[in-house]
Order: structure tokens, then C-alpha cells, then sequence
């Protein structure tokens, strides 16, 4: 999800422009010259000062705050899917469309919508799932001169660090759905699919949207990590590909089928 400085009309022109900088909660505004920073920089980056002997004591404190403040806000959010895309696209765009025919989809079928709560297609599934009458959640994130969660989000939580918001992800779906987007949606689609090989999450269907956009990358899996055996021939089929909004649907409901067929089993 790509970052952008967000211009808002300066009180003297004379002081030039301002920008809308998001820290969690807080708005800062300041000369668009000044060094920006994000949560997560301060906390992974190592060079400078060592401060940081001091100060990361208290930021897991601040850390533990957004895994209480997420759980306890999503403790009762009715079972959802996770949808991901570039903020980049535009209203009216074919994958914008898409993205929102996804969202009101879903929620015809019973599900919530999860998305990272920004522009382009998180505003395009949020959208699609608010116009049809269901529950619209937002996760947003602190990046430089974000422009925060978008209007159709009807439950929004903004996070300092990703990992916080990524463990709400995916704790909370039942499947994830990408459809075209840049490294924030492939760092959740990986991500994703790691935990689903590695079996440290249930196993919930990876659908990825629009096969004319995913469809050399899949290729590439297929031929370069499973043909040079870096994973697994059967991991390639952790990944569905489509282009139905319908066929969206109907393999998120398969996989829940299967989960509870597997779950009453268990229980016999």
C-alpha cells in the first residue's frame, strides 16, 4: 500500500504547504521538508543513538496496547474474509469494480470484510460490502502522510505496527482474497500462504483475482520454487486463481464446509 503526502491548506501562505502526517491516533502537521518517521522504523531501525536500551522497555508496553485494543475491539466481529489490493486503483477502474462486486459478494454470502482500510481496493471492498448492508472493517496502518481509513469503514482500528495489524488479519479471517496490488499486497499474500504451508494457521483458502495480473507469477511458483524443488509440489495448490466473483464465493464456502466436517469429526 503505497504512502502519499496528503497537502492541506496552510493557515499562512506564506509558511507554504503542511502536510498530514498519521501517528496512530495522533495528526501532525509540518513542513513537508522534515524527516518523517513511522513507529515501526523507530523500532526496527538500529542505527543512531543507543537509546533505544531505554525507550523499548517501554514500547512493548505500547505494543501489548494495540494486541489488547484490536482483540477486544474484533472479539465479536461475525466471521469475515480479508481482502487485499493496491491503493492506487481508481473508482471506476475494472479492478476497482472488481474489488467492490468482491465485498458485496461476500457479505450476501454472510461474511464481514476485512480490509487494510485505505484508498483503491480496500475503499472498493469496504464499499461494496457497506452498500449491500453488511459489516465493513478497516485496519489501517501509520505510514507517512497517510490519508487514514476510507468513509465505508464501519468498524476502523489504526495500528503502529504492522505486526500487530497482520496477527488481526489473519486471526479474524476465514480466507484472504488479493486482487491486483504492489509489495503490501504480496507481503500479505506470502505471508499468508507461509502460514497455511507451515500449518501454524488453519488452512484457509489464498484466492488471487484476476488471472491476467497473477497469472506469471503463479507461473513462476509453479516452475522456478516448486520445479526447483524450493517448496513443495502440492504448495502450488495453496493458491486459487479466478476471475469469477462467484467462484470467489463458493471456494471460501467449500473450505468452511470442510473445517466444520473436520471439526465434528474430531469431536466424535
Amino acid at each position: 500500500m503505497a504512502s502519499e503526502k496528503i497537502p492541506s491548506q496552510s493557515p499562512d501562505d506564506s509558511m507554504g504547504k503542511w502536510w498530514d502526517q498519521y501517528c496512530g491516533p495522533v495528526v501532525q502537521r509540518r513542513d513537508g521538508t522534515s524527516a518523517v518517521t513511522t513507529m515501526d522504523q523507530q523500532l526496527l531501525d538500529s542505527r543512531g543513538p543507543n537509546d533505544w536500551v531505554r525507550t523499548d522497555p517501554w514500547r512493548v508496553l505500547r505494543i501489548q496496547a494495540e494486541f489488547v485494543e484490536g482483540f477486544g475491539a474484533l472479539a465479536e466481529v461475525p466471521r469475515a474474509v480479508s481482502v487485499f489490493g493496491s491503493a492506487r486503483l481508481q473508482p471506476g477502474s475494472e479492478d476497482y469494480e472488481a474489488a467492490r462486486n468482491i465485498g458485496a459478494a461476500l457479505v450476501r454470502a454472510g461474511y464481514a470484510v476485512i480490509t487494510g482500510g485505505g484508498p483503491g481496493a480496500m475503499e472498493a471492498a469496504n464499499r461494496g460490502a457497506r452498500e449491500s448492508g453488511g459489516y465493513s472493517i478497516g485496519l489501517g496502518i501509520e505510514l507517512p502522510f497517510e490519508q487514514g481509513l476510507n468513509e465505508w469503514v464501519d468498524l476502523g482500528i489504526n495500528f503502529r505496527y504492522f505486526f500487530v495489524r497482520k496477527t488481526m488479519f489473519v486471526k479474524y479471517a476465514q480466507a484472504f482474497v488479493c486482487v491486483p496490488g504492489g509489495f503490501g499486497t504480496l507481503d500479505e499474500l506470502f505471508e499468508a500462504l507461509t502460514l497455511v504451508q507451515t500449518n501454524k494457521i488453519t488452512r484457509f483458502p489464498v484466492i488471487l483475482f484476476g488471472s491476467s495480473f497473477w497469472g506469471g507469477l503463479v507461473d513462476w511458483i509453479r516452475e522456478q520454487l516448486a520445479g526447483t524443488e524450493k517448496i513443495g509440489a502440492t504448495d502450488v495448490g495453496l493458491i486459487h486463481v479466478t476471475d469469477s466473483v462467484d467462484e470467489v464465493v463458493e471456494l471460501i464456502d467449500a473450505a468452511q464446509q470442510l473445517l466444520h466436517q473436520q471439526i465434528s469429526t474430531d469431536r466424535q
